[in-house]
């Protein structure tokens, strides 16, 4: 007789929010075992990743790649070339390095006080991709990879927990979200206009999904409003009362494409198609519009 199955859930704070990861496994102490290596893999990512941490990859390139070429972990090198690919796709709406206007909104710290001074807000042209994982700026450049490596960190527990031989899973990073098994889930997104209350928008056995809205980042700044969503081409502040969710094969891209949804909105329809990925608008009235729209 086949024993019954262990529903394990764990939360630790990691990322920046709140990553809950929930196992379906034939035993707690196999869930236990595939849940740490999940939470490690996501710390991984935190310490290569993070702009935040002075010693990460990304802190490293900020300091030093404009003079010299560096060497990145293969994991921070396989996130700059999704990175350089979905800014090309996008017509430059994704972009890494709006990191100096994100500090100049307060949203980043001031990392890099040297010789060295981004000159325009939007330059990933001046990042070269070179083989070995190597990186070099050709102009002072200033990353951040806050955009798409929250989802990708997702997508590396889900890795982990696969690794396991966990059957069923969720992993959920405050929203950037993958699940797979066949146990369905049910898809909560936050109403933009009342954050507090949530709207079931689908149900999901397998995949990922993730949301970008200005509801909890939103905030005046010298007398305007001000969001770390932004628009590079027009160099300004995504402030409108919507969201944006895409689901997609992994939450990388989930994580990545709602930052030009929330931008282009119904205009990147051949960018989600193109990714096997769907978009929901929600606006400010509860009203949702699904992109590309349903045949």
């Amino acid at each position: 007789m086949r024993s019954p199955l262990n529903n394990v859930r764990r939360c630790r704070p990691l990322l920046g929010t709140l990553v809950e990861i929930t196992v379906t496994a034939q035993s707690e102490s196999l869930a236990l075992g595939a849940m740490e290596m999940a939470f490690s893999a996501i710390q991984r990512v935190q310490s290569l990743m993070s702009f935040h941490e002075t010693e990460s990859n990304i802190s490293h390139l900020n300091r030093s790649a404009c003079s010299q070429i560096v060497e990145v972990n293969s994991w921070t090198y396989e996130v700059l070339l999704a990175a350089a690919k979905l800014h090309r796709d996008s017509q430059g709406i994704f972009d890494i390095t709006i990191a100096p206007q994100l500090e100049r909104w307060r949203y980043l710290p001031r990392q890099c006080r040297n010789r060295f001074r981004q000159t325009s807000s939007s330059n990933q042209s001046s990042i070269e991709l070179l083989p070995g994982n190597r990186v070099r700026f050709h102009q002072p450049v200033r990353i951040d990879l806050g955009g798409i490596a929250k989802g990708f960190a997702v997508d590396k527990a889900v890795e982990a927990l696969k690794t396991f031989g966990v059957s069923s899973a969720l992993v959920n990073a405050g929203g950037d979200l993958r699940v797979f098994g066949s146990i369905p889930s049910t898809i909560h997104v936050r109403h933009p206009s009342a954050p507090t209350q949530t709207l079931p928008l689908l149900q999901m056995s397998e995949g990922a999904f993730a949301t970008s809205a200005g509801y909890f980042t939103r905030k005046r700044f010298r007398g305007r409003w001000v969001s770390p969503l932004i628009d590079p081409v027009q160099n300004r502040p995504c402030t409108q009362s919507i969201s944006a969710s895409v689901q997609a094969p992994t939450c990388m891209l989930a994580d990545a494409l709602t930052k030009v949804l929330m931008i282009r909105q119904k205009d990147s329809a051949e960018l989600l198609k193109s990714n096997s990925a769907t978009g929901w608008i929600i606006t400010g009235s509860g009203k949702v519009a699904e992109t590309p729209p349903p045949k």
